[in-house]
């Protein structure tokens, strides 16, 4: 049979009497509905349970891959970061150095008072307030109102600021001494310094911080 005489007998078959189908053609249809009915339940029963974790374990496997530039980027650059570490350390440690303890502190007060007077600024005012402690360190104000030119304040400013431990200065205010007074100024200002804490100082400061955050205990009843 050729094509010609296949398709003019496939023409002519009654679509409403599918008994009287050649056998071939009666398969041929069977065997393309069983194929299409089995795409439609795996569509509806394997496709659509599977695709959710098929896309989820396509996001994870993104997450992973991710991960892994970041590792490896750490890893590719572990001797560089450690460098940098110990750098950072170093400068840390320096800085520390420029924090004076505790009982330097006292000798650290004295040498603004005396960097005032080299000045030559009268002070009328020189009041430590009380201290704030920090994480690792402490911040103490001294509240200062001195007198002088502007030529002497600045050299103030410039001894206060090559001295060999941390001092900021702070809330500066600068007026007349009088109204017809030719450079004679008043400073009025919050010089800061700071100390390192001791080891017992950090450790009391951490434990106040868990007695704290630590929620209140309700009792029975």
């Amino acid at each position: 049979m050729n094509v010609q005489a296949l398709l003019d007998e496939l023409r002519d078959l009654d679509p409403r009497d599918p008994g009287r189908w050649p056998f071939a053609v009666l398969a041929g249809a069977v065997g393309a509905t069983f194929v299409v009915l089995t795409l439609v339940l795996v569509y509806l029963f394997v496709w659509q349970t599977v695709r959710p974790e098929l896309l989820q374990r396509e996001s994870q496997e993104q997450s992973l891959r991710q991960e892994f530039i970041v590792k490896h980027a750490v890893a590719a650059n572990l001797n560089v970061y450690r460098k940098q570490l110990v750098e950072l350390r170093r400068s840390f440690g320096a800085l520390l150095r420029q924090l004076p303890g505790k009982t330097q502190v006292p000798n650290l007060l004295e040498d603004i008072s005396d960097t005032a007077s080299a000045a030559g600024l009268k002070q009328k005012l020189f009041k430590p307030g009380p201290e704030t402690q920090k994480e690792f360190y402490a911040v103490l104000p001294i509240k200062m109102q001195l007198t002088g030119s502007y030529h002497q304040f600045g050299a103030f400013v410039s001894d206060i600021a090559a001295l060999s431990r941390i001092v900021t200065l702070h809330n500066i205010q600068i007026r007349p001494v009088a109204t017809n007074a030719y450079d004679q100024l008043t400073l009025t200002l919050t010089a800061r310094t700071y100390r390192y804490l001791t080891a017992n100082e950090m450790a009391a400061r951490r434990a106040g911080k868990h007695k704290f955050a630590r929620p209140p205990h309700h009792g029975p009843g």
